[in-house]
């Protein structure tokens, strides 16, 4: 291959899976060597065929492949594949699953690392370098050792894109390698990559965040198994409209311009700048970082070390918002509303590591809940202790009254609580995807007539009607994840516990699932989920910060997510909500000044802060 030739062509290509789903029709994509792509569109667009294609995974059923300069596949051949050209080509290829689990192949994390580098031949030397070199990379050496079975999803994620790494690919293919990781690990990865394209690796980065998208070179956008968007990041974006029918969004500085009324920009310094221009002099201050309301974050913080929190009690059968002591959970004189009691919880893997450390908190009936961390917290082990899968090793859990200490105890709730994975496309099994929603009410031994009309009540909450009939394992990863949370749905529990619901959906389908479990909580489920998304934490009622595994922070979204908070928060590994994030910004910059009220979390409360500091009446 010269070095001018693409290492990846496809002309014409089309392929249908045996369902007669149609994943890519007469696509021509030409990357060059060298290039950052980047792909977006909605769930079931197309993407993650679009890299099994490229990566030599999936042949498909007409058009022409080339990779690195041979023809891999050829519909118009006699024998249109070309098997020796693909296992060369597949020397150079590296893929990072959507879903790291596809990619663990052995019981020790840095054996897996060594697993692609050793199929290639690798001189053994030469793999402990790469090996040691990668896990550092992606800041998983201290796991070398450990289980990756034993680890979070996005510690997984991160073992999974060492793995590619250490094969050293010409091309890397990245289907949604953020999608599990916390914000810092996110970084991680993004910083992980441009080191990776100043190198001369070519890059294919398929991605549902729109700000990585800014990273890229070129972006492409998928609908329905088409290319029907291709250009720079900023022309692309310039397309809001057109974007917003497919399911997508702009990125936040780009949708925050265009609602300020200013010219439209996806740079976050050319937007401050912008607003700057705009205040009038008087309006502004010498650059500072003042903090809104510094005693406040640490009045939280010691009420929740103190083992306080702010519950529903009821008195004399009024309720009231009363500061109240979560133990003993009831009393002479109140009867504490809470279906969910942590005291003291502590539980460990091994015993040098506690996943979660004298953990203690309480959740009210109907309330709604968001715990956030970074990737190996105890996220993801708080919950599967809070749906009695486990018990404590110190501490208790109690949920709806009952402790879990005991498993004849735990085996009472397994019934009455909803549990939505963190990869809940694991918990699929069924032929088609109604029979799969259709399981849990069975088993609850309902009606066969009950059990239709809540599945299909369910598929239609999370936009999978017209696919009931589909098999589930042909569904995309999104649309996957949506049909296995229409499964726990349908079982109507009261109380619903879910472990980064949002990962793997596009914008559309975030949008959709908020909305849901916005009307879940208007019919009175409580809900607890955890999340990466600040975005997603600040439209909850109550906010758990672990670090460390430990509460570092609990109260409202403006009690956590405060300026003053802003430097331990980031420190922690965790990304402030990005209208504060970039309030912080203008006040850095001189425009606003610290307020008395609350900090902006929402993006209605941002603009509304600069129009009311800045003058700007917006479009």
């Amino acid at each position: 291959m010269a070095l001018s030739d693409p290492p990846v062509l496809l002309s014409h290509v089309t392929l249908r899976y045996e369902n007669g789903t149609q994943a890519l029709e007469d696509v021509s994509l030409s990357i060059r060597p060298g290039e950052h792509l980047c792909v977006l569109g909605a769930n079931g667009s197309g993407k993650s065929t679009l890299a099994s294609v490229i990566c030599g995974l999936l042949a498909p059923d007409r058009g022409v492949v080339s990779l690195f300069g041979e023809r891999t596949f050829d519909s118009s051949r006699e024998n249109p594949v070309d098997f020796k050209a693909y296992r060369r080509a597949r020397r150079s290829l590296g893929l990072v699953f959507q879903n790291p689990d596809d990619q663990m192949v052995t019981t020790v994390v840095e054996e897996d690392v060594a697993f692609g580098p050793e199929n290639l031949g690798v001189p053994s030397e030469e793999i402990g370098v790469r090996v040691e070199r990668e896990l550092r990379r992606v800041a998983m050496q201290d796991y070398a050792k450990a289980d990756p079975t034993h680890l979070s999803g996005g510690q997984k994620q991160r073992v999974a894109i060492a793995g590619a790494l250490a094969m050293e690919p010409q091309v890397l293919v990245l289907d949604e390698p953020g999608s599990l990781l916390d914000v810092r690990g996110r970084r991680a990865i993004m910083r992980v990559m441009g080191r990776l394209h100043q190198a001369g690796t070519t890059l294919v980065h398929i991605t549902h965040f729109m700000e990585e998208a800014l990273e890229a070179d070129r972006v492409v956008v998928m609908s329905h198994g088409h290319i029907v968007l291709e250009g720079t990041p900023c022309e692309v974006f310039r397309h809001a409209h057109e974007l917003a029918g497919l399911g997508l969004d702009e990125p936040f500085v780009a949708q925050l311009s265009r609602r300020l009324g200013l010219p439209w920009t996806c740079n976050r310094d050319e937007l401050v700048r912008e607003i700057c221009s705009k205040a009038p002099a008087d309006a502004k201050m010498a650059p500072k970082t003042t903090v809104l309301d510094p005693m406040r974050g640490d009045k939280v913080k010691k009420d929740v070390q103190n083992g306080f929190d702010f519950s529903l009690c009821r008195v004399s059968g009024r309720q009231n918002m009363t500061k109240c002591k979560k133990a003993p959970i009831s009393g002479e004189n109140f009867h504490f509303v809470t279906p969910v009691v942590a005291e003291e919880v502590t539980y460990s893997y091994s015993r040098t590591e506690k996943a979660l450390d004298e953990v203690s908190f309480s959740v009210r009936e109907g309330q709604s809940v968001a715990i956030v961390g970074h990737t190996g917290s105890g996220k993801s082990t708080l919950l599967r202790l809070l749906c009695a899968l486990e018990a404590p090793d110190a501490g208790f859990i109690q949920v709806n009254g009952i402790r879990t200490t005991k498993k004849r105890d735990r085996r009472k709730l397994h019934g009455t609580i909803g549990y939505v994975m963190q990869q809940p496309e694991r918990q699929l099994f069924a032929e088609t995807v109604l029979e799969d929603v259709a399981f849990g009410p069975r088993n609850l031994g309902l009606s066969p007539s009950e059990v239709r009309e809540r599945c299909l009540h369910a598929l239609g909450l999370v936009g999978l009607t017209d696919l009931d009939d589909a098999s589930p394992f042909e569904l995309s990863g999104g649309q996957q994840r949506l049909c296995a949370i229409a499964g726990i749905i349908a079982m109507q529990p009261n109380l619903l516990v879910l472990d980064e619901p949002m990962a793997g959906l596009d914008p559309r389908g975030r949008r959709d699932l908020r909305e849901l479990l916005d009307d879940l909580h208007d019919r009175g489920v409580t809900t607890i989920q955890v999340t990466h998304a600040m975005e997603d934490a600040v439209r909850c009622e109550h906010v758990i910060v672990l670090n460390q595994s430990r509460v570092m922070y609990a109260g409202n979204p403006h009690e956590v997510f405060c300026s003053a908070h802003a430097t331990e928060l980031t420190k922690a590994g965790l990304g402030l909500p990005a209208p504060l994030d970039f309030a912080l910004a203008l006040r850095d910059a001189g425009v606003l000044a610290a307020q008395n009220g609350a900090d902006p979390l929402t993006m209605d409360d941002l603009v509304t802060t600069v129009r009311e500091a800045v003058g700007i009446r917006g479009a």
